[in-house]
Protein backbone atom coordinates (compact mmCIF):
# COMPACT_ATOMS: atom_id res chain seq x y z
CA UNK A 1 0.00 0.00 0.00
CA UNK A 2 1.49 3.28 -1.18
CA UNK A 3 2.24 6.02 1.27
CA UNK A 4 0.01 9.05 1.28
CA UNK A 5 1.32 11.96 -0.76
CA UNK A 6 2.61 14.87 1.24
CA UNK A 7 0.32 17.89 1.13
CA UNK A 8 1.38 20.49 -1.36
CA UNK A 9 2.01 23.81 0.41
CA UNK A 10 -0.29 26.58 -0.83
CA UNK A 11 1.11 29.94 -1.79
CA UNK A 12 0.36 32.62 0.75
CA UNK A 13 -0.92 35.83 -0.76
CA UNK A 14 1.25 38.80 -0.01
CA UNK A 15 -0.51 41.38 2.15
CA UNK A 16 -1.65 44.42 0.28
CA UNK A 17 0.16 47.61 0.96
CA UNK A 18 -2.07 50.23 2.47
CA UNK A 19 -1.66 53.86 1.68
CA UNK A 20 -0.97 56.14 4.64
CA UNK A 21 -4.04 57.71 6.16
CA UNK A 22 -2.80 61.22 5.42
CA UNK A 23 -3.20 60.53 1.68
CA UNK A 24 -6.96 60.75 2.17
CA UNK A 25 -6.79 64.31 3.47
CA UNK A 26 -4.09 65.44 1.04
CA UNK A 27 -6.56 67.05 -1.46
CA UNK A 28 -8.18 69.04 1.35
CA UNK A 29 -4.76 70.13 2.63
CA UNK A 30 -3.76 71.27 -0.86
CA UNK A 31 -6.96 73.30 -1.23
CA UNK A 32 -6.51 74.89 2.20
CA UNK A 33 -2.90 75.69 1.47
CA UNK A 34 -3.56 77.22 -1.96
CA UNK A 35 -6.73 79.15 -1.20
CA UNK A 36 -6.41 79.99 2.51
CA UNK A 37 -2.85 79.83 3.84
CA UNK A 38 -1.06 81.33 0.85
CA UNK A 39 -3.45 84.31 0.55
CA UNK A 40 -3.17 84.94 4.29
CA UNK A 41 0.61 84.74 4.09
CA UNK A 42 0.59 87.18 1.18
CA UNK A 43 -1.62 89.61 3.10
CA UNK A 44 0.58 89.27 6.19
CA UNK A 45 3.73 90.05 4.20
CA UNK A 46 2.03 92.97 2.46
CA UNK A 47 0.98 94.46 5.81
CA UNK A 48 4.65 95.01 6.67
CA UNK A 49 5.50 96.68 3.36
CA UNK A 50 6.17 100.36 2.91
CA UNK A 51 3.47 102.44 1.26
CA UNK A 52 4.03 103.60 -2.31
CA UNK A 53 2.36 106.16 -4.58
CA UNK A 54 3.19 104.45 -7.88
CA UNK A 55 2.98 100.76 -6.94
CA UNK A 56 1.02 98.43 -4.70
CA UNK A 57 3.73 98.66 -2.05
CA UNK A 58 7.27 99.90 -1.65
CA UNK A 59 10.48 97.90 -1.26
CA UNK A 60 11.04 98.37 2.48
CA UNK A 61 9.52 96.82 5.60
CA UNK A 62 7.83 98.67 8.43
CA UNK A 63 5.65 98.25 11.51
CA UNK A 64 4.19 101.69 11.06
CA UNK A 65 0.85 100.50 9.68
CA UNK A 66 0.09 98.53 12.85
CA UNK A 67 1.21 101.41 15.01
CA UNK A 68 -1.09 103.74 13.11
CA UNK A 69 -4.02 101.34 13.59
CA UNK A 70 -3.47 100.82 17.32
CA UNK A 71 -3.28 104.56 18.01
CA UNK A 72 -6.19 105.57 15.75
CA UNK A 73 -9.39 106.17 17.70
CA UNK A 74 -11.45 106.16 14.52
CA UNK A 75 -10.35 102.60 13.72
CA UNK A 76 -11.14 101.44 17.26
CA UNK A 77 -14.60 102.96 16.90
CA UNK A 78 -15.18 100.93 13.73
CA UNK A 79 -13.83 97.81 15.46
CA UNK A 80 -16.24 98.29 18.37
CA UNK A 81 -19.17 98.87 16.00
CA UNK A 82 -18.29 95.73 14.04
CA UNK A 83 -17.98 93.54 17.13
CA UNK A 84 -21.16 94.98 18.63
CA UNK A 85 -23.08 94.28 15.43
CA UNK A 86 -21.71 90.74 15.29
CA UNK A 87 -22.64 90.09 18.92
CA UNK A 88 -26.19 91.44 18.49
CA UNK A 89 -26.72 89.44 15.30
CA UNK A 90 -25.41 86.27 16.96
CA UNK A 91 -27.60 86.57 20.05
CA UNK A 92 -30.69 87.53 18.01
CA UNK A 93 -30.28 84.64 15.57
CA UNK A 94 -29.85 82.19 18.46
CA UNK A 95 -32.99 83.46 20.21
CA UNK A 96 -35.02 83.39 16.98
CA UNK A 97 -33.52 80.24 15.51
CA UNK A 98 -33.59 77.88 18.49
CA UNK A 99 -37.41 77.64 18.72
CA UNK A 100 -37.62 77.05 14.97
CA UNK A 101 -34.97 74.34 15.07
CA UNK A 102 -36.58 72.73 18.11
CA UNK A 103 -39.96 72.67 16.38
CA UNK A 104 -38.51 71.21 13.18
CA UNK A 105 -36.63 68.53 15.13
CA UNK A 106 -39.70 67.41 17.10
CA UNK A 107 -42.45 67.99 14.54
CA UNK A 108 -44.02 65.19 12.54
CA UNK A 109 -46.44 67.46 10.71
CA UNK A 110 -46.70 67.60 6.94
CA UNK A 111 -46.12 71.35 7.21
CA UNK A 112 -42.62 70.80 8.60
CA UNK A 113 -41.22 70.53 5.06
CA UNK A 114 -42.78 73.87 4.15
CA UNK A 115 -41.25 75.48 7.25
CA UNK A 116 -37.87 73.99 6.34
CA UNK A 117 -38.13 75.54 2.88
CA UNK A 118 -38.95 78.91 4.47
CA UNK A 119 -35.85 78.57 6.67
CA UNK A 120 -33.48 78.02 3.77
CA UNK A 121 -35.28 80.45 1.43
CA UNK A 122 -32.88 83.35 2.20
CA UNK A 123 -30.07 81.22 0.80
CA UNK A 124 -31.93 80.76 -2.51
CA UNK A 125 -31.78 84.48 -3.38
CA UNK A 126 -28.62 86.40 -4.20
CA UNK A 127 -27.18 88.57 -1.46
CA UNK A 128 -27.35 91.74 -3.54
CA UNK A 129 -31.01 91.09 -4.38
CA UNK A 130 -31.85 90.53 -0.71
CA UNK A 131 -30.06 93.71 0.26
CA UNK A 132 -31.94 95.73 -2.37
CA UNK A 133 -35.18 94.30 -0.95
CA UNK A 134 -34.17 95.52 2.52
CA UNK A 135 -33.40 98.94 1.03
CA UNK A 136 -37.03 99.15 -0.09
CA UNK A 137 -38.46 97.73 3.15
CA UNK A 138 -36.39 99.90 5.51
CA UNK A 139 -36.62 103.23 3.66
CA UNK A 140 -38.45 106.15 5.28
CA UNK A 141 -41.55 105.41 3.20
CA UNK A 142 -40.98 101.67 3.10
CA UNK A 143 -43.03 98.78 4.41
CA UNK A 144 -41.54 98.80 7.91
CA UNK A 145 -42.18 102.48 8.66
CA UNK A 146 -45.58 102.38 6.97
CA UNK A 147 -46.69 99.42 9.11
CA UNK A 148 -45.42 101.05 12.31
CA UNK A 149 -47.22 104.30 11.47
CA UNK A 150 -50.44 102.44 10.64
CA UNK A 151 -50.23 100.65 14.02
CA UNK A 152 -49.77 104.00 15.76
CA UNK A 153 -46.42 103.03 17.26
CA UNK A 154 -44.41 105.87 15.73
CA UNK A 155 -45.11 109.43 14.66
CA UNK A 156 -42.00 109.97 12.56
CA UNK A 157 -40.15 107.46 10.38
CA UNK A 158 -37.41 105.47 12.08
CA UNK A 159 -34.02 105.92 10.42
CA UNK A 160 -33.15 102.36 9.48
CA UNK A 161 -30.86 103.12 6.56
CA UNK A 162 -27.39 104.63 6.94
CA UNK A 163 -27.24 103.25 10.47
CA UNK A 164 -26.21 100.11 12.33
CA UNK A 165 -29.88 99.29 12.99
CA UNK A 166 -30.70 98.55 9.36
CA UNK A 167 -27.48 96.57 8.92
CA UNK A 168 -28.27 94.47 12.01
CA UNK A 169 -31.82 93.68 10.86
CA UNK A 170 -30.67 92.63 7.40
CA UNK A 171 -27.81 90.49 8.75
CA UNK A 172 -30.16 88.68 11.12
CA UNK A 173 -32.33 87.73 8.15
CA UNK A 174 -29.32 86.69 6.07
CA UNK A 175 -27.61 84.53 8.70
CA UNK A 176 -30.59 83.02 10.52
CA UNK A 177 -30.35 79.74 8.52
CA UNK A 178 -26.71 79.36 9.60
CA UNK A 179 -27.92 78.98 13.20
CA UNK A 180 -31.01 76.90 12.53
CA UNK A 181 -29.31 74.23 10.41
CA UNK A 182 -26.53 73.27 12.91
CA UNK A 183 -29.05 73.34 15.75
CA UNK A 184 -31.47 71.20 13.78
CA UNK A 185 -28.85 68.52 13.15
CA UNK A 186 -27.81 68.55 16.80
CA UNK A 187 -31.37 68.38 18.15
CA UNK A 188 -32.28 65.53 15.79
CA UNK A 189 -29.29 63.56 17.08
CA UNK A 190 -30.52 63.72 20.70
CA UNK A 191 -32.14 60.46 21.76
CA UNK A 192 -35.81 61.29 22.54
CA UNK A 193 -35.85 58.55 25.19
CA UNK A 194 -33.61 60.72 27.38
CA UNK A 195 -36.29 63.41 27.62
CA UNK A 196 -38.96 60.72 28.07
CA UNK A 197 -36.98 59.27 30.99
CA UNK A 198 -36.80 62.70 32.62
CA UNK A 199 -40.56 63.15 32.21
CA UNK A 200 -41.22 59.70 33.65
CA UNK A 201 -39.22 60.65 36.74
CA UNK A 202 -41.52 63.59 37.39
CA UNK A 203 -39.75 66.47 35.63
CA UNK A 204 -41.99 69.06 34.00
CA UNK A 205 -41.65 70.02 30.34
CA UNK A 206 -39.78 73.19 31.23
CA UNK A 207 -37.41 71.41 33.63
CA UNK A 208 -36.79 68.67 31.06
CA UNK A 209 -35.93 71.28 28.44
CA UNK A 210 -33.55 73.29 30.63
CA UNK A 211 -31.92 70.30 32.34
CA UNK A 212 -31.79 67.80 29.46
CA UNK A 213 -32.49 69.17 25.99
CA UNK A 214 -30.72 72.52 26.26
CA UNK A 215 -27.45 71.11 27.69
CA UNK A 216 -27.37 68.37 25.05
CA UNK A 217 -27.85 70.96 22.30
CA UNK A 218 -24.88 73.08 23.43
CA UNK A 219 -22.59 71.79 20.63
CA UNK A 220 -25.09 73.05 18.06
CA UNK A 221 -25.38 76.39 19.85
CA UNK A 222 -21.60 76.69 19.97
CA UNK A 223 -21.15 75.91 16.25
CA UNK A 224 -24.00 78.16 15.14
CA UNK A 225 -22.81 81.09 17.26
CA UNK A 226 -19.27 80.92 15.91
CA UNK A 227 -20.48 80.61 12.32
CA UNK A 228 -22.84 83.58 12.53
CA UNK A 229 -20.41 85.77 14.47
CA UNK A 230 -17.60 85.25 11.96
CA UNK A 231 -19.89 85.78 8.97
CA UNK A 232 -21.53 88.90 10.42
CA UNK A 233 -18.32 90.74 11.32
CA UNK A 234 -16.80 89.91 7.93
CA UNK A 235 -19.89 90.81 5.87
CA UNK A 236 -19.31 93.49 3.26
CA UNK A 237 -22.24 93.82 0.84
CA UNK A 238 -24.97 94.43 3.44
CA UNK A 239 -23.07 97.03 5.52
CA UNK A 240 -21.83 98.76 2.36
CA UNK A 241 -25.33 99.10 0.89
CA UNK A 242 -27.33 99.76 4.06
CA UNK A 243 -24.89 101.17 6.58
CA UNK A 244 -23.54 104.31 4.96
CA UNK A 245 -21.04 106.27 7.04
CA UNK A 246 -22.90 105.56 10.32
CA UNK A 247 -23.06 101.79 9.85
CA UNK A 248 -19.58 101.25 8.42
CA UNK A 249 -17.83 98.06 9.53
CA UNK A 250 -14.26 96.86 9.33
CA UNK A 251 -14.87 94.98 6.07
CA UNK A 252 -16.10 98.18 4.44
CA UNK A 253 -13.16 100.13 5.85
CA UNK A 254 -10.65 97.58 4.54
CA UNK A 255 -12.13 97.75 1.03
CA UNK A 256 -12.04 101.55 1.17
CA UNK A 257 -8.35 101.43 2.09
CA UNK A 258 -7.63 99.01 -0.78
CA UNK A 259 -9.85 100.33 -3.57
CA UNK A 260 -10.66 103.96 -2.85
CA UNK A 261 -7.42 105.07 -1.20
CA UNK A 262 -5.11 102.52 -2.89
CA UNK A 263 -3.36 101.94 0.45
CA UNK A 264 -2.78 98.21 0.10
CA UNK A 265 -0.27 97.72 2.96
CA UNK A 266 -2.47 99.68 5.40
CA UNK A 267 -5.56 97.77 4.24
CA UNK A 268 -3.73 94.45 4.67
CA UNK A 269 -2.69 95.50 8.18
CA UNK A 270 -6.32 96.33 8.98
CA UNK A 271 -7.42 92.90 7.75
CA UNK A 272 -4.77 91.09 9.82
CA UNK A 273 -5.59 93.22 12.86
CA UNK A 274 -9.29 92.34 12.65
CA UNK A 275 -8.52 88.68 12.00
CA UNK A 276 -6.35 88.56 15.14
CA UNK A 277 -9.14 90.09 17.23
CA UNK A 278 -11.67 87.63 15.80
CA UNK A 279 -9.47 84.60 16.47
CA UNK A 280 -8.85 85.79 20.04
CA UNK A 281 -12.58 86.20 20.71
CA UNK A 282 -13.39 82.77 19.27
CA UNK A 283 -10.60 81.16 21.31
CA UNK A 284 -11.95 82.68 24.54
CA UNK A 285 -15.51 81.69 23.59
CA UNK A 286 -14.48 78.08 22.92
CA UNK A 287 -12.67 77.89 26.24
CA UNK A 288 -15.63 79.31 28.18
CA UNK A 289 -18.25 77.15 26.45
CA UNK A 290 -16.11 74.01 26.77
CA UNK A 291 -15.74 74.64 30.49
CA UNK A 292 -19.48 75.27 30.82
CA UNK A 293 -20.32 72.06 28.94
CA UNK A 294 -18.06 70.04 31.21
CA UNK A 295 -19.98 71.32 34.24
CA UNK A 296 -23.35 70.34 32.80
CA UNK A 297 -24.99 67.22 34.20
Amino acid sequence: MSALAAPVPMAVAAPRRRLPVWWMILPALILLGCFLLLPYASILVMSFREASTNAVYGPGLTLGHYGEIVTDGFVWGIVWRTLRTGLIVTVATLLLGYPVAYHLASSRSRWASLLYICVISPLLVGLVVRTFAWLIILSNSGLANTALKWAGLIGRPIIFLNSSLGVTIALIHVFLPFVILPLLGNLQAINPEVAMAARSLGASRARTFFKVTLPLSMPGIQAGAILVFVLSISAYVTPAMLGGSQGRTMAVLVVQYLVDNFRWPAGAALAIFMAAITVSIIFVYLKLTARAMRRLP
